[in-house]
């Protein structure tokens, strides 16, 4: 690696390993646009028109196919927001909330109460267990991984293609969770949806052939911490890092030609393995 860190010409705070291949300036995720060969900043592709400015059928595009945002952290915001109001609600609510949205299979909340779960035909419980913490610490680590983690991928893979990436890297953790784990044992955080972007974040590096090596170490720290620490839900990380990586696989390394086709089925094929699991387990249940 260079001694003095190389940023992106447009924005001088994000580091970055990827050139123009028409005027070598160091470009982010966020200007790239794919080129026929490597990737071109948006004003080679707008001088290339002619006219100074891109036209609308060729507007610059990232590396997933996306256009670019005046705001490539809404997306993130917006979840960060979610999961803090859901948070402050338990807080001024209680036990009964957390009781509510969390997620188990099948639990009975009294001896002479009724069962209650995902297999009760509870399936909200798949996602509201997603945006649920309790403990400062666990809504701390992950929101300030979902910060960090969120923009960049963001940035790269538009608004609503990091959005499904979120939502069914969440999905994939919970319905692992229901899959493998006791039906009464209860599950929440956004932890699954984080080890997703985790994920999707080595398969982006690796598009975009940056080093490699910091994301690695990141992500076999965790795993580390995950198959070691008490009280920790492994089935939420290894199911959210498991769809997360496949989902993002599938959306930056799509042909150009049939972009939109093979994302399009990767993300319905990644939904359709988590209701197949889903309902494994609840025929299981009975």
């Amino acid at each position: 690696m260079n001694d003095q860190a190389v940023c992106c010409y447009r924005h001088p705070d994000r580091e970055t390993g990827i050139r123009c291949v028409r005027c070598e300036r160091p470009i982010c995720p966020e200007c790239m646009v794919s080129a026929s060969v490597g990737f071109q900043c948006p004003e080679c592709v707008a001088g290339a028109s002619g006219t100074g400015h891109a036209p609308r059928a060729a507007a610059p595009r990232t590396v997933a196919g996306s256009v670019h945002t005046d705001d490539p952290r809404l997306v993130t915001k917006v979840l960060l927001g979610i999961n803090v109001a859901v948070w402050i609600a338990v807080l001024a609510a209680g036990d009964g909330l957390v009781d509510a949205l969390e997620l188990f299979g099948r639990a009975s909340l009294s001896d002479f109460g009724p069962l209650e779960g995902v297999a009760e035909g509870q399936w909200y419980r798949l996602l509201t267990a997603t945006f649920l913490h309790q403990t400062p610490m666990h809504i701390a680590f992950n929101m300030l991984s979902l910060w960090w983690l969120g923009p960049p991928l963001e940035a790269a893979l538009g608004r609503a293609r990091f959005l499904t990436l979120y939502l069914l890297s969440g999905l994939g953790g919970s319905a692992l969770t229901y899959l493998v784990a006791a039906p009464n044992q209860p599950s929440l955080g956004a932890s699954g949806a984080i080890f997703g972007l985790l994920g999707a974040t080595a398969v982006l590096m690796r598009r975009l052939k940056y080093d490699m090596r910091p994301v690695i170490a990141l992500l076999v720290l965790n795993l580390i911490f995950t198959f070691t620490w008490a009280n920790i839900a492994w089935e939420a990380h290894v199911g959210g890092l498991v769809v997360g990586t496949a989902v993002a696989y599938g959306m930056v390394h799509a042909p150009r030609d049939k972009r939109a086709l093979v994302q399009r089925l990767t993300c319905a094929a990644a939904l359709v393995v988590i209701v197949a699991a889903v309902g494994v387990r609840t025929l299981q249940l009975g």
